[in-house]
């Protein structure tokens, strides 16, 4: 046998040896598959357990919407979004000029909304939910006895200090609990503003929802707001005409901190 025949037998194996794997070839085979299991259950035990982190209460905005996403046709003007407002500035944490409420509180004013339609009225939103940074905001805004550059607007018969001993601003705000609105009604036809008798947050007793030293017209503009209001679902305070807080709100007593932001909200839902 040449030289030449060993070498092609030698490169090339017999059928039978083809496929062929040792015992130690399966161990490490084998391993490797545990590894990359093991590997596996960890990264879902990571992505689970991250996915669960509890979020602080007062930051769960997943219980939230947009007003217009559910009633296109309602107008907002949020105040705390401009500077047009008793402080005179933009208000911290109105990153976007959105409405929020609780799903709740959705649906009811859905209802409301259907009610004002039918009489020809449309609403108009002034404030919703409000986060606490907004209330801190106010507070600070409080102490600075200097800044009253917005008085003759909003409170021109009060002194600042005056302003919060009367209630009219408080360290806490219902509006932060999500299920509290301020709004107004337009008129369908020309799109003007319904006359209440004051504009909003108007600090003094003619904003007071019973006030009688007004005109009859807008005693009634007051009662009906109230009433319809009232029949479904939501509850006035007697010092703020335009003030309507849920009644059976679901969250009572967390005073949410998260921004006003449209993004946020959507993808929270």
């Amino acid at each position: 046998m040449s030289d030449t025949d060993y070498q092609e037998k030698d490169e090339n194996p017999t059928s039978s040896s083809i496929g062929f794997i040792s015992p130690k070839s399966k161990i490490i085979i084998s391993i490797s598959i545990v590894a990359i299991f093991l590997i596996a259950l960890i990264i879902i035990i990571l992505v689970v357990t991250l996915a669960d982190e509890d979020i602080p209460e007062d930051m769960d905005h997943s219980q939230f919407v947009i007003i217009n996403d559910y009633i296109p046709e309602i107008i907002t003007e949020l105040r705390y979004y401009s500077s047009y407002n008793f402080v005179g500035a933009h208000i911290d944490g109105y990153e976007e000029p959105v409405a929020l409420l609780t799903k709740q509180a959705m649906e009811k004013l859905k209802k409301a909304n259907e009610v004002f339609n039918n009489n020809e009225y449309l609403i108009k939103i002034w404030d919703s939910y409000r986060p606490r940074r907004a209330v801190e905001h106010f507070v600070r805004w409080r102490d600075d006895l200097t800044d009253e550059k917005m008085r003759k607007y909003f409170y021109p018969d009060l002194s600042k200090k005056e302003v919060f001993e009367k209630g009219f601003v408080a360290d806490k705000s219902g509006h932060s609990r999500g299920s509290t609105i301020d709004l107004t009604l337009v008129h369908k036809i020309n799109g003007t503003d319904v006359d209440f008798g004051t504009s909003f947050d108007f600090f003094g007793e003619k904003a007071h929802t019973d006030f009688d030293n007004i005109t009859d017209y807008q005693k009634n503009n007051r009662q009906y707001l109230k009433r319809v209001m009232e029949e479904n679902g939501f509850i006035n305070i007697p010092e703020e005409w335009w003030h309507f807080t849920l009644a059976n709100e679901p969250f009572p007593n967390i005073y949410f901190n998260f921004p006003i932001n449209a993004t946020l909200i959507r993808q929270g839902n």
